[in-house]
């Protein structure tokens, strides 16, 4: 059911992305191999065989290339009918034979749970847009080995049409009209300092009420712009190398993600893991500051009390999907670090139950706790009021889901959205009992100023 063409190694993912983008509905799942951890697999595709897309009007489905057209199945059921179509290819050894790959922005979580409406919708992008890919470059570098993957169901013409432009160097087939990416305007954010000072302050209110124990409260920065945002993504991927970086092109726009965070994975024998970052120190000037930073993290009770926080209630996640007894924690704050951050990370893991699918598991875990607080639902209400303006992509998720049952997916922190001429990005934290204002202020910063500035490098104003 499934072809194998081999491709040479090593093989930029980059270039391969340039090679097909002309097909439609480009992705880029990049690993960052050898920059990141956990660097294995890079997966690009393009020209999904069918995409869904939820919107605040409902679902549509769209065959190929054609219109869009309403439907009135619910989301979650159709992805899982489409996979079931592809047939059982759990025997498969490589990640992805063919499946869902797309985007669950953080806004689908309305159309999970009854929320109110207060933060201003000013980002048109659909709350969710998953494309059926029958045909994917994939690059091995464990085992030095890349290969186009063609699913039996997959259209010939398509296949086609990736054996040639895979042939063609890149800079010849790349559009001559390409503008290159660029700031017409600096970064400014939704909040000032006395705006974000009023919100924790009302964080804090709630807490000592009783409301809830953790906050994830965000600030976000745009900008207007001009240019190809892919040119963008490949800058920031120089200086923010992360394992779960993507790249997707959509009709609305583009989503850039260097993200460095597990959401959700499972394996084909049903194995469940999520990875939560709660706590981050900046990197230090040098050596000695560095080392110090990062065991005052490691050391911190505030942060380690904000990372069980979570932990405990991606325990009680899992456990909705997960055999009883098999939920566990094998990792507890674990140190990671990156080229301007070092976080602290747990892994909680599970067996899935039997009748549930990896797509369950997503569903009833979306979105992931570490990026709303605790308890979820009041965390969602709390964030709502806030926040001035609808997350969109941010804090969703970005995964793909194969017909061999396997499963990977990505917070989206650390993942800018372009659309409209305007590009976003956004910076948030965990706010418990003890935070210091000033703190989580700073810290936000920490997190996206690497980002931000490589972007205004391009500035024209």
């Amino acid at each position: 059911m499934i072809s194998h063409y081999p491709l040479p190694y090593p093989l930029k993912a980059s270039q391969v992305f340039e090679q097909l983008r002309s097909l439609g509905q480009t992705v880029i799942l990049d690993s960052c191999h050898p920059d990141s951890r956990y660097g294995r697999f890079d997966l690009i595709t393009a020209a999904p065989s069918k995409t869904l897309q939820l919107t605040t009007q409902g679902l549509e489905i769209r065959e190929g290339e054609s219109s869009w057209q309403p439907s009135t199945e619910e989301a979650f059921s159709l992805l899982k009918h489409w996979v079931a179509e592809l047939g059982d290819l759990k025997d498969q050894p490589a990640p992805f034979n063919g499946g869902l790959i797309g985007y669950f922005s953080y806004d689908l979580n309305r159309h999970l749970e009854l929320l109110p409406s207060e933060a201003v919708a000013d980002i048109d992008l659909p709350h969710m847009v998953i494309g059926l890919y029958l045909q994917a470059v994939i690059i091995d570098h464990q085992q030095g080995k890349s290969w186009l993957m063609v699913h039996n169901l997959a259209d010939e013409a398509i296949t086609e049409a990736f054996l040639s432009r895979l042939a063609t160097d890149a800079p010849s087939i790349i559009k001559a009209d390409t503008v290159p990416f660029c700031l017409v305007e600096p970064f400014s954010s939704n909040m000032n300092a006395a705006d974000y000072r009023h919100a924790l302050e009302r964080i804090h209110a709630y807490i000592q009420a009783g409301d809830c124990y953790q906050i994830n409260l965000a600030q976000r920065f745009s900008a207007a712009c001009q240019g190809d945002p892919w040119q963008a993504w490949k800058s920031l991927r120089q200086v923010a190398p992360t394992p779960f970086a993507a790249y997707l092109d959509l009709d609305q726009g583009a989503l850039l993600s260097l993200s460095p965070e597990r959401f959700l994975s499972c394996d084909n024998t049903g194995q469940v893991e999520t990875r939560p970052i709660k706590g981050t120190r900046p990197r230090g000037a040098n050596s000695d500051e560095d080392a110090r930073l990062a065991a005052e993290l490691i050391n911190s009770d505030k942060d380690r009390a904000e990372n069980v926080m979570i932990v405990d209630l991606l325990r009680n996640d899992l456990s909705k999907v997960c055999q009883p007894g098999s939920v566990d924690v094998p990792e507890l704050f674990a140190l990671e670090s990156y080229p301007n951050v070092h976080h602290l990370v747990s892994s909680v893991t599970g067996q899935l139950e039997d009748g549930f699918t990896p797509l369950d598991l997503l569903r009833e875990c979306f979105p992931g706790g570490s990026i709303t607080g605790a308890p979820k639902i009041r965390a969602m209400e709390i964030i709502e009021e806030l926040e001035p303006h609808r997350r969109s992509a941010y804090c969703g998720s970005i995964a793909y889901i194969s017909a061999c049952g396997r499963m990977d997916s990505s917070i989206t922190i650390r993942t800018l959205v372009c659309s409209a001429n305007q590009i976003h990005c956004w910076a948030g934290g965990g706010i418990v009992a003890d935070s210091n204002i000033d703190a989580e202020y700073a810290e936000t910063f920490s997190k996206v100023n690497n980002l931000l500035k490589t972007l205004e490098k391009t500035h024209k104003y």
